[in-house]
């Protein structure tokens, strides 16, 4: 009777420790607050589950999600990129310039994002070799690209109305009821989580964010990992920014201001630490839905713009709290 008692007692064990973990992982907390807000909204407002609104959510965070999973590797790495939304600004405006001067708007988009890309090879330069900090080179350059923008445009949106619909199409077109945007934003997702996950040059990510010193010790070249996660946030900034162009069919010089706060919230709300070394993409995906959820429901309960800023900035700070609270924690 004892044995059967003890044999059923380590049969149950994998399924409460199973339970334990699954309950214990942060992505699971944001989808059951993810699910209430969508139970509240939809009686507090008819229109929150009707498809336009839901294409509409799903439209408005596809788009940036791609930029917060730059941003979310470049935070395990220890970094920080505050241009991400003046990049992608200037990646419409390199396009769309281009464009308007007689370029293929395929080519126009492929130097656009070079473009960017090489800007975060840039910053990459500064931090790694010049010895920088990510905080100080990313807000250089979020003011150097935004003078960029302006510049190039002498401060007016570019309308490129004459984009061919072949172009347009993966900002406005769908494949059946799925708009290619989200499309895009998937494979994005898909193909950086499994890597972040699965592959080992991209485990030296989380090595050098939780200890670059010891992580050099171990033989990791984290200059170079540096390098490339800075690389990278500003050239899904880049690509971000010919999706928006084909999606508005223009140019907005002023396109992008406070994107960066909405990125990094939605990675630390997702568990990217801001001390780096922690985070999934797929837990930062999950905070972008919630800040969209959270967006779309003040709008529709016709919450006054500058208290849906406060509410933002307040979530924002409440993620980097809890955040700290948990570093502090793990220590």
């Amino acid at each position: 009777m004892e044995k059967m008692m003890n044999v059923t007692e380590t049969a149950r064990r994998p399924e409460r420790s199973w339970l334990y973990n699954l309950l214990k992982m942060r992505e699971t907390g944001l989808i059951a607050i993810i699910l209430i807000l969508v139970v509240v909204m939809s009686f507090a407002s008819p229109y929150f589950l009707t498809w336009l609104n839901v294409r509409a959510m799903i439209m408005a965070f596809a788009v940036e999600g791609i930029v917060v999973v730059g941003m979310t590797i470049l935070l395990i790495s220890g970094g920080i990129d505050l241009s991400v939304g003046s990049v992608t600004a200037l990646a419409m405006v390199i396009g769309g310039l281009l464009f308007l001067n007689g370029f293929d708007p395929w080519v126009a988009s492929a130097i656009a994002i070079l473009a960017c890309t090489g800007i975060g090879a840039l910053m990459g330069f500064f931090v790694t070799y010049v010895g920088l900090h990510h905080f100080i080179v990313s807000l250089a350059v979020m003011v150097i690209a935004r003078g960029l923008c302006l510049l190039g445009t002498e401060g007016r949106p570019l309308s490129l109305f004459s984009l061919p619909e072949s172009f347009k199409f993966i900002g406005q077109g769908s494949v059946g009821p799925i708009p290619v945007v989200i499309i895009i934003f998937v494979v994005v997702v898909v193909f950086f989580d499994v890597l972040l996950r699965r592959s080992t040059a991209f485990r030296r990510v989380f090595y050098t964010g939780s200890n670059e010193k010891a992580a050099a010790y171990a033989g990791i070249r984290t200059r170079r990992v540096i390098f490339l996660t800075t690389t990278l946030c500003a050239g899904l900034a880049g690509l971000a920014g010919v999706i928006y162009m084909a999606r508005f069919g223009s140019a907005q010089p002023t396109f992008g201001i406070g994107m960066e706060l909405n990125v990094i919230a939605a990675a630390v709300i997702g568990g990217a630490s801001l001390k780096g070394g922690s985070g999934t993409i797929f837990g930062a995906i999950l905070g972008t839905v919630l800040l969209s959820v959270v967006s779309s429901s003040l709008a529709l309960l016709d919450v006054s713009v500058y208290w849906q800023d406060i509410i933002r900035g307040s979530i924002l700070l409440a993620a980097v709290t809890v955040d700290h609270y948990l570093s502090k924690r793990r220590r």
